[in-house]
């Protein structure tokens, strides 16, 4: 696909065109390709393409051409995939902004990115207490050793500890950077880049050199949300990137689980406002693993796709629209977000139908405000 990944980073060139509108795109010519050749009145089709913004598009597709881009930029960065490609993490496909391009580091797991291995977030504050250094240690280490692997943002305290912690263990774990895949931040933090690139995974939407900027990580935490099928806070102050985080994971439809902790340690506060909000608390790892246990797998060996959706089973007698919402869900679940990009129809609507497919028994909800067929 690396013809079409030339027009995924011509596009990304384009002021005004970030992830969520290029994501729009992608939908209304199911080719980055396409898009880029279309008329401008095709494009002004796109909700959130203005006049304006026609007129930017116009003037920086004279000036770029896709296939020299791409082969300047894969000098300086030779590891990279976009949504067009198979090997895209699967999960990232549901989001509202999955990163046009998402460049990688160290030893790849297809099976991470299709899926079948799951991915759960281990994050906190940078100034840990040694209750919280203790528990994300320990826990870590057990979702490891059962199957699970661990992504994180590779920052100080609680996320380098899970990093460490699930290297120590021989198990699988992912860093997502606010910089460059090539860069450390923080420095001290040098090691451990090291020790991820031969046994982990290194991911980031900026490309090599890129340094740290404070607005790069909150959009660095949508990727550790999305990426993964839960987020646990292990330690958390009120103002924390932790919390911003596990906003994106309740926005993506994945499960939040946090640990207790006192409310006069100020670093456990934000863990206590989300109990407050509905996470779930973490008491024992078995407990936990358990929880975890009960989020579903994807369908195996099979690519999520925004376009297509293909039943096989005798389908019930339904008014269309609950047709077009139940044949959006599969066998194995499928998030809210998803439901609503395959069906086409209005959130409210989709939420309606929903009720109705579950009070009719065709369908049961589960964990994540994920929908499953009965």
């Amino acid at each position: 696909m690396q013809k079409e990944s030339a027009y995924w980073l011509a596009w990304s060139k384009i002021p005004g065109v970030g992830p969520i509108l290029l994501k729009r795109v992608w939908q209304k010519f199911n080719s980055l390709e396409t898009a880029w050749k279309a008329s401008a009145t095709e494009l002004g089709q796109v909700e959130g393409i203005g006049a304006k913004l026609l007129k930017t598009i116009e003037q920086k597709r004279s000036q770029i051409n896709p296939p020299d881009l791409l082969k300047q930029h894969l000098q300086t960065n030779p590891q990279f995939w976009t949504p067009s490609d198979d090997n895209y993490p699967r999960l990232l496909l549901e989001i509202p902004s999955p990163p046009p391009l998402l460049y990688y580091q160290g030893q790849v797991n297809l099976l991470e990115n299709q899926g079948q291995t799951p991915l759960v977030a281990i994050v906190g504050t940078r100034y840990p207490t040694e209750h919280g250094r203790r528990w994300t240690h320990k826990i870590a280490i057990a979702l490891v050793k059962h199957g699970f692997t661990v992504v994180s943002g590779m920052a100080a305290g609680i996320d380098g500890i899970a990093h460490q912690a699930s290297l120590e263990a021989a198990g699988r774990t992912i860093a997502v950077l606010g910089t460059g895949v090539d860069l450390v931040y923080p420095s001290h933090h040098r090691q451990l880049h090291r020790n991820l690139e031969k046994h982990g995974l290194i991911i980031s939407e900026y490309p090599a050199g890129t340094p740290g900027d404070r607005r790069h990580f909150p959009a660095r935490n949508r990727i550790i949300a999305g990426l993964s099928r839960a987020v646990l806070v292990m330690e958390a102050p009120e103002k924390s990137g932790a919390l911003i985080t596990a906003r994106y994971a309740n926005e993506f439809c994945r499960d939040v689980y946090t640990l207790p902790n006192s409310p006069e340690v100020v670093q456990a506060r934000g863990c206590l406002r989300l109990i407050h909000q509905g996470a779930e608390m973490i008491v024992t790892e078995d407990e936990l693993l358990e929880m975890l246990g009960a989020i579903p797998e994807l369908d195996q060996g099979k690519q999520l796709s925004l376009f297509d959706v293909k039943e096989t089973e005798t389908l019930p007698k339904l008014e269309p629209q609950l047709l077009r919402i139940f044949q959006a869900i599969s066998n194995q679940g499928t998030s809210f977000d998803v439901i609503v990009e395959k069906s086409g129809l209005p959130t409210a609507q989709v939420s309606g139908g929903l009720l109705q497919l579950e009070l009719e028994g065709l369908i049961t909800q589960l964990p994540g405000m994920r929908y499953q067929k009965t």
